[in-house]
């Protein structure tokens, strides 16, 4: 199983600098699991960037995966793990969402470099 971070499907949707390597992990024959504040952070951000459509398109394929709503589990979870690594609230909901479903975190965010169970993906990698 697969969670791909927002920055991962920001990347694959625009075509950003780590498109093919975020691309490899979309395509691979494993279940993805997709956490609601993925879609929010998703659209929101390329929303802000390019129009609306593209914003509603991106939404609407990430709707295709498996979507994981935030529950009670998930954000007590996200809590510790807030606390014991130091993750934003986001960060740690994404991180705990993966956690819970046994799923890799696709991830190019710098603070999970070293954190089990994530495949971080450096830019220039």
């Amino acid at each position: 199983m697969i969670l791909i971070d927002s920055s991962g499907w920001i990347d694959i949707f625009t075509e950003g600098p780590r498109y093919e390597r975020y691309l490899e992990w979309a395509e691979r024959d494993e279940e993805i699991i997709v956490p609601t504040i993925v879609i929010y952070e998703v659209y929101k951000i390329i929303r802000r960037q390019r129009p609306e459509a593209e914003a509603d398109l991106a939404a609407s394929r990430l709707r295709e995966y498996t979507v994981i709503p935030l529950d009670d589990t998930i954000a007590l979870e996200a809590a510790d793990y807030n606390l014991r690594l130091g993750l934003g609230m986001a960060d740690a909901i994404v991180y705990a969402t993966a956690q819970h479903h046994d799923a890799t975190l696709v991830t190019g965010d710098s603070d999970f470099a070293d954190v089990a169970g994530v495949e971080y993906i450096a830019r220039g990698d």
